[in-house]
């Protein structure tokens, strides 16, 4: 847990982060389809859903499948803590849900924390951030117990806790582009701490739609380069 607070202000210093702590705008829905192939085969796809409850606070719904055999849901709760005054941007969020993992359910639970503020200086404008969150779940018999799984196909399974952080850098490099870099720690019970760095292009292709293109690409860690492919809806 300690590397990944001190890799989070190494970078902060170097000017990178991610972006989640604004907000959604009362009453507004986000919705996003993305899934993530890796050369392996290995793969993720998420429904990732947000809508605006009041001024401060957004409720948020992620949904998920990894093809090691995994379904989980989870809904959780963000709370602004500042007032939408001034440069930066303080969020807290709690959540629950379930796991369903070889016809087993178990509950799973996540807490987290964000930071960010806008980029007025860059040319169209952009964002750094950052977001830490810890995710704990019960320890299943299933994941104990499975053989002949590599350890990239394992790390696709939600481990007994997880800490993680996402340090993002995005750029409105053009009214209808957006250009996001952004880094993944992740130190978890059963692995050896891990960074990814992900680089993807948004791009406006009318009305409320969004598509994102990207690749993701292992750093410290085990992992395999991935492609990762979205798209957005807000309205």
């Amino acid at each position: 847990m300690l590397r990944i607070w001190v890799s989070c202000l190494l970078l902060l210093q170097a000017g990178a982060a991610l972006a989640g702590p604004w907000p959604r705008q009362e009453k507004t829905v986000f919705l996003s389809i993305s899934t993530e192939h890796d050369r392996d085969g290995n793969s993720y796809t998420g429904l990732y859903g947000e809508y605006g409850l009041s001024a401060r606070s957004t409720l948020g719904l992620e949904l998920g499948h990894a093809s090691a055999g995994e379904v989980s849901a989870l809904l959780w709760l963000q709370r602004a803590l500042d007032d939408g005054t001034g440069a930066n941007r303080w969020t807290v969020s709690s959540g629950a849900g379930v796991i369903e993992r070889d016809g087993e359910l178990v509950p799973l639970g996540q807490v987290g924390v964000a930071w960010g503020r806008g980029l007025d200086r860059l040319p169209g404008g952009g964002w750094i951030s950052v977001e830490a969150r810890l995710k704990v779940t019960a320890e299943t018999e299933s994941v104990i117990l499975r053989q002949g799984m590599t350890v990239v196909e394992y790390g696709y399974l939600t481990p007994e806790y997880t800490a993680k952080a996402d340090v993002t850098l995005g750029w409105n490099a053009t009214p209808k582009m957006m250009l996001i870099n952004q880094l993944r720690l992740e130190d978890r019970k059963d692995m050896a701490f891990s960074a990814k760095l992900g680089a993807s292009i948004v791009r406006d292709i009318g009305g409320p739609v969004k598509l994102e293109l990207g690749v993701i690409a292992p750093v410290a860690g085990e992992g395999e380069y991935a492609l990762r492919a979205g798209t957005w809806f807000a309205f």
